[in-house]
Formats: structure tokens, sequence, C-alpha cells
């Protein structure tokens, strides 16, 4: 990662040397973090048969997708059309009309021909979310009419109708940074809207989890122009949801066949949460084998940071670093049996993965090389966390942020996101050569919004490091400050992200870089309301049951 990187929030790192007498290698206690077994039914899970893998209803989503497209043509109003897509969006169809949603916004020309003061705040808002959602570069400069004369606040009735209080707070959320304006009307309609403190904005969200929701809210407030988009809408998620069955039942027997959970009890057995994070990264259909090797990393990667966090001792932890940076299994002989067992399970399966992924996309790219090298730089961060937590050291803020998106394990779903989806080689090295900063922001805001909802448990069971308890004595603040300063850290972020993808807009990486953005999407979802991970029967349950379980029923 680039230096500039690195420093995005800390401009300079001074790190303390480790004294390591002060590290205890006889250390034999283990630690219990207390995760509750798994609940889930395996044999219920794989028994799930879907009707709609018949082909019929393909045929009648193809019939209902054709007039979904007749309809979209014949709009002639712009608003109209801007809520008809706005619609397409929320429902999770974008996928399915993605080059007309492209030529309707290109025929609108809308940097030409927008003028605000033809519009009401309603209108402007919509505009301004669809074209900056999809790459256009609009002036923040259209929200002029509504502030003060310095610019600085809204000056709007505070009464004004909840739809266009909450269009003006879904826009606000693609601000780029230094959008003064922007973050006025984010901060207007925080003060205004209830309970806004516990709204996650839609370009937060992830699309596929968020579609159930929207379509059930669209059927509430049906008219009879859009009584075929939400035909599509349900026989599309019902089509799609009998796909990704298919798909968590070939995860599971794989998960049984490997038997690594038998071996780490400590550890979280979370393989249908791993699941449904690949599905909120990429939920297409045609998206199958990515959805496959991304569940298996994110399932080492659970398993890896409890033996890092809960289990090895500092010695062991050092063996079993050194293991996974030379790649060697016999590095691992000394060690407890089940540190070697998921070293051994981590390297069958990943290269495993990287012959598959090599045999689909018919690349001579030693992919399992690049893969080793990201599990090692992850094991490596996880072992700085150790050494700290074994000195008893407190991290300064900077040192904590800079090991800190490492071990998120985002470079390591990012790096199989750019293996899984992307469609040649030469899209593999353009963004290797030039997307890494999108790959640090996504991780941060991983290892931000883990250390919110996480932290409390984490330092009950002895962890001294949080970016929380780091600020706390950095700038000598009380949690409830600190942990407003990291909700502003994960504001700013996303702003970096959204220029990266403005300023990005016409490159052939566009796909890849939504994908690389779901992964902090589907990150608010798992760390919105406590620990996703840690914790199975709250919304992470319900979301499972709903996107994976539960079809809807047809009109």
């Amino acid at each position: 990662m680039k230096s500039e990187q690195q420093s995005v929030f800390c401009n300079q790192i001074n790190s303390k040397p480790f004294d390591e007498s002060k590290i205890d290698q006889s250390l034999t206690q283990r630690r219990n973090a207390n995760y509750k077994p798994n609940f889930w039914k395996y044999d219920f899970l794989q028994s799930l048969k879907s009707q709609y893998f018949e082909g019929k209803y393909k045929i009648e989503a193809q019939k209902l997708k054709e007039e979904v497209l007749c309809i979209l043509a014949e709009i002639v109003n712009p608003l109209s059309k801007l809520e008809l897509i706005d619609s397409i969006n929320k429902m999770s169809l974008s996928h399915l009309f993605e080059k007309e949603i492209m030529l309707s916004l290109q025929d609108m020309e809308y940097a030409k021909k927008y003028s605000s003061s033809e519009m009401d705040l309603y209108s402007t808002a919509l505009h301004f979310r669809i074209f900056r959602q999809y790459g256009y570069n609009v002036p923040q400069d259209v929200f002029l009419s509504y502030m003060d004369e310095m610019g600085e606040q809204f000056e709007v009735d505070a009464n004004m109708d909840p739809k266009t209080m909450v269009q003006l707070f879904e826009a606000s959320h693609l601000a780029l940074e230094d959008e003064n304006m922007l973050d006025g009307a984010r901060i207007f309609c925080n003060k205004n809207l209830k309970s806004s403190t516990n709204i996650i904005p839609l370009h937060w969200m992830v699309e596929w989890y968020n579609a159930r929701r929207q379509i059930s809210k669209q059927e509430n407030e049906a008219r009879e122009s859009n009584l075929k988009l939400l035909q599509l809408a349900k026989l599309n998620f019902n089509i799609i949801q009998a796909e990704h069955q298919k798909d968590l039942a070939d995860i599971l027997r794989w998960w049984r066949k490997v038997g690594l959970i038998e071996n780490v009890s400590f550890s979280r057995d979370r393989i249908v949460e791993s699941f449904l994070w690949s599905v909120g990264v990429a939920f297409e259909p045609q998206h199958s084998h990515f959805r496959n090797w991304l569940t298996k990393a994110i399932t080492f990667i659970i398993v890896i940071d409890d033996i890092y966090d809960i289990y090895g001792n500092f010695h062991e932890l050092q063996i079993f670093t050194n293991a996974v940076v030379s790649w060697d299994p016999r590095e691992v002989e000394q060690l407890p049996s089940c540190m070697k067992t998921c070293f051994w399970k981590l390297y069958d399966t990943t290269n495993d993965v990287a012959l598959a992924i090599q045999q689909q996309k018919g690349w001579k790219l030693p992919v399992s090389i690049y893969l080793q090298k990201v599990w090692a730089e992850f094991c490596k961060a996880l072992l700085v966390e150790a050494k700290w937590d074994s000195e008893g050291y407190t991290p300064t803020f900077c040192e904590y942020l800079d090991n800190g998106w490492k071990s998120s394990g985002g470079p390591v779903l990012s790096l199989h996101v750019l293996f899984g989806l992307a469609q040649d080689l030469s899209q593999v090295n353009d963004f290797l050569e030039n997307e890494q900063d999108l790959v640090y922001y996504s991780s941060l805001i991983i290892r931000l919004c883990n250390d919110l909802e996480t932290s409390t448990a984490e330092l009950e069971r002895g962890d001294v490091s949080s970016s929380i308890l780091c600020y706390m004595r950095k700038a000598d603040v009380k949690e409830d400050v600190a942990r407003e300063h990291i909700k502003d850290m994960v504001m700013e972020t996303w702003k970096k992200m959204n220029k990266h993808s403005i300023e990005n807009n016409s490159s052939s990486l566009r796909p890849l870089m939504k994908y690389i953005m779901n992964i902090a999407r589907v990150t608010h979802f798992i760390y919105q309301n406590g620990d996703g991970f840690g914790v199975q029967d709250g919304e992470t349950r319900q979301q499972i049951l709903s996107s994976l379980v539960q079809p809807l029923p047809l009109m």
C-alpha cells in the first residue's frame, strides 16, 4: 500500500519498539470468548428446494423484463424516468437494465441541461443522487438556492414533507470531501428526521439485503404504472434466491467435508453468515463460483482471527505466521493440533481456489502466489496485535490504524473479488496498479465499524486495543466523544470512496470497484446493531431467513 494511503488519518507514525522480555513465551492458559454454538440446522438448509429453478419462471421473467423496458422507453418526463430508475435499483433489478439505464441518463444530458431553478428540492435531490450514483460529477451547487447567504446552512422548512426530507438525506451521503453544502444538508436532515441516528443511507446499504423490504414497500404504494415492475421484482427475487439456495447447499457440503470447525471448538462456526456476506458482495446469479470462493475465504478469516485473538500464545502465533509467510506445512509440526489443522486446511483450500480460478478463466497467472501473500499480510497484521496484547502495550492511534486496515481482512476479501470477478488479466493488472486506494478505504471501514460494535466485548475478555480506546488516549476524551470521532472517520472515508468512484467513471474497472465498495456495505449491515458474526440471533438471522430461505408470494 502506498505511503499516502497509510497516512490518510495519520500525519506521522511513531512506533514504539517492543520489549521481547515482557512476552511470556510459556503462556498456555487459553482465553474463551464464549461464542454461542452455531444454531443453523445444516440438513434443513441443504434440503431447501425451490420451484423457481423451473424454466417457465425464467421465461415469464424475460417477458416481464421486456414489458418494463417498453415502459422505461416510453417515459418522457425526466423526473418520472428517474423515479422508475430509482425503483429498479431499490428492488435489485439494475443488473437487468444496466445498458438501458446508462443510455437513459446519457440521453437526459444532465450536465448540460440541468437547472435547479426549474425543480423543487425533492426533484433536485433525486437527480443529484441518481446521477452521482452512476458516476456523474454533479456539482453540489445545485443546492445553492436552498442555502443561506454564507452557503453553510439549509434555509428550508423543517416541516417539509417526509419524502423530500428523506431524498435530501440520501443525496447528502454521496458527498465528496469538503462539500460543505452537502454536509449542511446531512446535518439538517439528521436534526429533523425522526430516529435519523438509526438510519443507514441507501448508498451504504447492500442492494440485495434491502430488496425484499423495498419490494414490500413498493407493493403497499403500488400504482398501475409500476405493477409490471413489481411482478418482475418478486419473480426475479425468487429466481435468484433459488440460485443462492443451491450455492449454500454446495458450500455446506464443503464445510462438512473440510472438517475444520470440529478442531477449533473455541472459534465461531459461521459458515451461513459467511455465505450471506458473499451474497451481499455479488448477488447476481452468474457469480456462483465467486460466492463459493469468497465464502471459503471469509470462514478462514473468522477462524484465524479467533486463533490470534483467543487461542494462541505469542510463541505459537509467531510459528503460525512464519508458516503462512513461507507457505510451508512443515513449519507447523510443533503447534497444537487445532492450529496445525487450520494451517493445513487453509493451505489446501487456497491452492484449490487458485487452481479453480485459473481453470475457469484460462489464466496462466500464478493466482496461488498472490493469495498466499495476502494471507501472509493478514497474519502478520494479526501478529502485531498479538504482540501488543502480550506486552500490555496500547498503540498510538496512528499505529493502530496503520495495522488495523490490514488485520480487518479487507485486503483478503478484495483480492478474492479481483480474481473472482475480473473478466481478463488486463483488468487484474490495471486494478493492482491503480485501485489500491479503494482497497484501503473499504478495509478501513471494516476496521472502524467492527470496533464500534465489538470493542466493549473485546475489552471484557482482555484485548487492549481498538480505535476507540486508542483515540480516547490520544485525545484525552471520553468514550462517547471517541465514538463520534470514529463515526466521522467512517463518513470521511466514504467521501473518499465516492470521489474515487467518480474520478474513475469511464474506467473498465468500474464494475470491480462497485464490488469492492460492496464489502464496505456488507460491513455496515453486519455491525449495524452489534456483532453480526459473534451473535447469530439478531438481524443477521432474520436477513438469512428473508434472503435465503423464504420466497416472496407472487401477485
